[in-house]
């Protein structure tokens, strides 16, 4: 983990992110918990510039801190992080779950994992999130340009294929139509689509939106060969965000997740 940390902390240090809204002064974000003791890992696009900002966009501090920042580190550059400063930032990796967490956030997520015994607050049945670019922008990564968009997916390189290659993760739950596109493109990896009539979305008018769902197996992302396969399930409604996602809905992906990762765990 270290190694990667010091590769993400090294982007940060020249110019490869200017112009490209990334929080510069915000650490890289590599796990949200304890990826070397998690089976299972949930995957978003990047991290929300709530994880370092108030709703005034001012720098979260003291209790309310979730991520290190130059500020917090008393470093004036990203070029000056020592080896102490970085097994700080993958601390507040480690134990993000259990110090101020983005429930607003994570919690949907977690009752999609919890089917199969598995959570981001456990003690025992750890689960971690990780994200395909791991560094927050100062808006949503919708509103990114494409050129922005793609000048991040480029600077993350093999990261994350490396990260799942140095651990447990056993099973991938992708969150929304977005992040599983990205998947395939950054991976190299196609998954096999299926329609799910019972995760359709009603509408006041037409038809609703339909339910997708995806599955398939990792034994190699982009460059990196990871010794071993991981399975690879997914759905098109991004939990969180997607207009009129229903209980039921939310309660029949959790189900799908509980059975197919049954079968793996």
């Amino acid at each position: 983990m270290i190694g990667e940390l010091q590769e993400l902390v090294n982007n940060l240090s020249g110019n490869t992110f200017k112009g490209s809204a990334v929080i510069d002064w915000g650490s890289p974000v590599p796990s949200f918990g304890d990826l070397s003791e998690s089976k299972v890992a949930t995957i978003g696009l990047n991290p929300s510039n709530r994880e370092f900002v108030d709703v005034a966009g001012n720098e979260l501090s003291g209790k309310d801190r979730r991520f290190h920042t130059l500020h917090s580190l008393k470093i004036g550059h990203w070029a000056e992080v020592t080896d102490t400063h970085l097994e700080e930032i993958w601390e507040s990796c480690r134990d993000y779950f259990h110090r101020n967490p983005y429930d607003g956030w994570f919690r949907r997520l977690d009752y999609i994992i919890s089917g199969i015994s598995t959570s981001y607050y456990s003690e025992d049945m750890k689960a971690c999130h990780l994200d395909i670019v791991p560094y927050a922008t100062d808006c949503k990564w919708g509103e990114l340009s494409n050129e922005q968009k793609q000048r991040l997916l480029l600077s993350v390189g093999d990261t994350l294929g490396m990260l799942l290659k140095n651990s447990p993760v056993e099973l991938i739950v992708l969150n929304g139509k977005a992040v599983i596109e990205h998947f395939e493109d950054v991976s190299g990896v196609r998954l096999d689509k299926s329609v799910m009539p019972d995760w359709t979305l009603p509408r006041r008018t037409g038809s609703g939106v339909a339910g997708y769902a995806y599955s398939g197996s990792l034994e190699r992302f982009a460059e990196i060969e990871l010794g071993r396969s991981i399975k690879v399930v997914g759905y098109n409604h991004n939990i969180q965000s997607s207009f009129g996602v229903t209980k039921e809905v939310m309660t029949e992906i959790r189900n799908w997740v509980t059975k197919v990762g049954a079968e793996c765990l």
